[in-house]
């Protein structure tokens, strides 16, 4: 007898019940009443809502630019978050500074609007650097490649959150694809375990590459994490007010003493799973279409224009400010300085090792029998 999946059936699944989420603004940009989220917004005035339009409008504007540098030689690989702006905006502008936050490689948005410079992030995916920013300098960890792992770094540096008293709490982000994996629900074992201040985020995008969500789970993810002990909620995650709202509801328990949160935002990846993806191959155009109609910019936009604001001028604002730092960004990224072979060995340990000098001095001595330093300079030049 042989095992066979029937993908078509998973990937029906994968679009249904979508619509059974906690939601504050449609589609159409009418504004839903939610008795439990909608303390968490009223203190936003038009001018904040502008605010966050234009934080996505930038977002957005940064990873085409990160996606053209990419396909023009500049960056090695870059994994686009178009169609994702809402979640990362809404969960970024939640935080307080003291909150730290651990991203895996797609979360871009949150990083820049944490404070990372969004060319020091681009020059990662150009391979000029490991992270060219001090995670404590704003709360942001290195972005994780390896699926899942930032979730046990996030509930570790919650539970010292915990232990040392600090009003604060740890941020872990991950797409759907990543609740597969050991590390995750291991993370949330010890969270709910010492009741750790830790929130953990997944963007469930619908799609781990090629593998449409059905194949990760047969339930709402958010229902994982119930499994645990965690209380969990499953939000729009293409609702920039309702992700605002629900994250901060969680970070507000997490910081209080009410242990771990679970947050499932419903989204979807407009564009491949990296720029060496092609999503064509395993999705279909009416998916997109389907999705194309939930776009958090147009919601945003529909809603502020209901509710009279010059929807004009604040695009006109928000177009600018992207096509700035985009023009910023580009010409600081051709302007790069590329590492030598010395800067391997920097930032391992805070203070010198003898380990350390010693494969220094070893690199160094294998680069001169090809007439190399480690400073990148030819060997008696």
């Amino acid at each position: 007898m042989s095992l066979q999946i029937d993908r078509s059936a998973h990937m029906e699944f994968s679009s249904a019940g979508d619509d059974h989420f906690e939601q504050m603004l449609k589609p159409c940009g009418d504004r839903v009443p939610n008795a439990l989220n909608d303390p968490w917004v009223n203190d936003l005035s038009e001018e904040d809502l502008a605010d966050l339009y234009t934080d996505m409008v930038v977002i957005r504007r940064l990873d085409t630019e990160a996606t053209a540098l990419q396909r023009q030689g500049e960056l090695a690989l870059w994994p686009p978050l178009l169609g994702q702006e809402a979640s990362q905006v809404g969960a970024a502008r939640a935080m307080q500074k003291d909150d730290f936050v651990f991203p895996s490689y797609r979360e871009s948005g949150v990083m820049v609007l944490r404070g990372v410079n969004p060319t020091d992030l681009m020059r990662v995916w150009r391979g000029s650097s490991a992270t060219s920013w001090n995670p404590y300098d704003m709360n942001v960890a290195s972005p994780q490649i390896i699926i899942g792992a930032q979730t046990h770094h996030a509930v570790g540096y919650a539970m010292g959150l915990a232990m040392d008293g600090v009003d604060a709490a740890a941020v872990s982000f991950f797409g759907d694809g990543a609740t597969s994996q050991g590390d995750v629900n291991e993370a949330m074992v010890f969270a709910a375990t010492y009741h750790a201040p830790a929130v953990f985020f997944c963007q469930n995008n619908h799609w781990a590459i090629s593998e449409p969500v059905g194949l990760q789970s047969q339930t709402h993810i958010a229902e994982r994490a119930r499994g645990f002990g965690i209380p969990a909620v499953r939000v729009d995650g293409n609702d920039v007010l309702a992700v605002l709202a629900v994250t901060r509801r969680a970070l507000d328990q997490a910081r209080n003493g009410g242990g771990p949160f679970f947050i499932e935002a419903v989204t979807y990846r407009m564009g491949p799973h990296t720029t060496a993806d092609d999503p064509t191959r395993y999705r279909d155009q009416a998916e997109l279409e389907h999705w194309k109609e939930r776009d958090p910019l147009d919601r945003l936009s529909k809603y502020l224009e209901k509710s009279g604001a010059d929807m004009e001028a604040i695009q006109r604002r928000a177009q600018e400010a992207a096509d700035k730092i985009a023009a910023v960004v580009r010409k600081e990224l051709k302007e790069t300085v590329e590492p030598t072979p010395r800067n391997l060995f920097e930032n391992v340990y805070v203070n010198e090792h003898p380990r350390i000098n010693e494969q220094r001095d070893h690199y160094g001595a294998y680069l001169e029998q090809f007439g190399e330093t480690l400073d990148g300079t030819q060997a008696g030049a």
